[in-house]
């Protein structure tokens, strides 16, 4: 297989485990300058954070930390305006993914989310400071702060205590709204409906091909209640379905339309927040195309009705074999 070939099948994998906020930047990558982002990586708590044990034994093996390990935090927000929020703020994140990018082996890894999952979270004050801790769906902790860098970087707290303290790099966030403006900038995305939305829209029956529109697109990936299932782990596959489809029609696009890319990036630029500078995003994003992806995992566990909502308690072993898979090697 040649090089070049290599490269754009390892793109393609690369793309498709971002959902939503990856789709977004790609378009974005090759005019990084008209993204609207600012490095600030510093964190806003004193309290001494949990981190990896450099040594952990399991079933009589030992597992060393890796080095040279770089991890980013997808997140798709959306808007709840009826759901608890924090100060003057109500986005929440949808969808979370973190990308494990192991340098020295040059593989990537990602661990999707469940949004539902019940989690330890920060609540902040007005000016950002921790006030005290609740548990909450991690979704939640975005609602805290500001709705931009510091509710980033409390969710990345938040995932950060989930998987026993794992580093968290950078953030990447994409509010919701940008689905449908995008999806209608590459024509429509076609899909075989995987739940029945007919009581929304009488066009979208389960196991009938369609071709989504924005607003349609932002229901597909974005609705659960009144559906078939309601769980947040249907969703979660309808969002990889509907992403793979959306990166095949934007690499066609592309391709055959040369000022798609500016335009798309101008649309959607003010939907994007990040930590990372533009030149630290675009050697990311380089990086990766080069690296092999290897897989995407989840946590096993146990979805719950709550008073209100649906609950996902993570299984302890199950997170513990997540982060050995992404972040420790056999001890020699």
């Amino acid at each position: 297989m040649s090089n070049k070939k290599h490269k754009e099948e390892t793109k393609t994998i690369v793309l498709k485990i971002g959902a939503i906020v990856f789709a977004a930047i790609f378009c974005l990558s090759t005019i990084a300058l008209l993204m609207k982002i600012k490095g600030n990586n510093n964190s806003f708590f004193s309290d001494e954070p949990q981190v990896l044990e450099e040594v952990l034994s399991v079933n009589g093996k030992e597992y060393a930390l890796k080095d040279r390990i770089e991890t980013i935090l997808l997140l798709g927000l959306d808007k709840f305006e009826n759901e608890e929020s924090g100060y003057n703020n109500d986005k929440q994140a949808d969808f979370i993914m973190l990308l494990v990018i192991d340098r020295k082996a040059q593989t990537c890894k990602a661990i999707h989310i469940n949004r539902d999952t019940m989690a330890e979270m920060n609540v902040l004050g007005v000016a950002g400071d921790k006030v005290g801790v609740v548990t909450k769906q991690i979704a939640l902790s975005h609602t805290y702060g500001n709705g931009r860098e510091v509710s980033c970087r409390n969710t990345a707290n938040s995932v950060s205590e989930l998987l026993l303290g794992v580093e968290i790099d950078h953030y990447v966030s994409v509010t919701m709204e940008a689905v449908s403006v995008y999806n209608d900038l590459v024509g429509g995305v076609t899909v075989e409906v995987l739940d029945d939305f007919s009581s929304i829209d009488s066009s979208m029956k389960k196991g009938k091909k369609v071709k989504l529109t924005g607003e349609q697109a932002l229901t597909y990936v974005r609705s659960r209640y009144g559906l078939d299932d309601p769980t947040n782990l249907g969703r979660m596959e309808r969002q990889k379905q509907y992403l793979e489809a959306l990166y095949q029609k934007s690499l066609k696009k592309s391709k055959t339309d040369e000022g798609f890319i500016q335009r798309a990036a101008i649309k959607v630029a003010d939907y994007i927040v990040s930590d990372c500078s533009i030149n630290k995003l675009e050697s990311l994003l380089e990086s990766l195309t080069d690296y092999e992806f290897e897989k995407i995992l989840s946590l096993e566990g146990e979805n719950l009705k709550g008073d209100s909502y649906m609950e996902f308690y993570p299984d302890e072993e199950s997170v513990k074999e997540v982060v050995i898979d992404c972040f420790y090697e056999i001890k020699e």
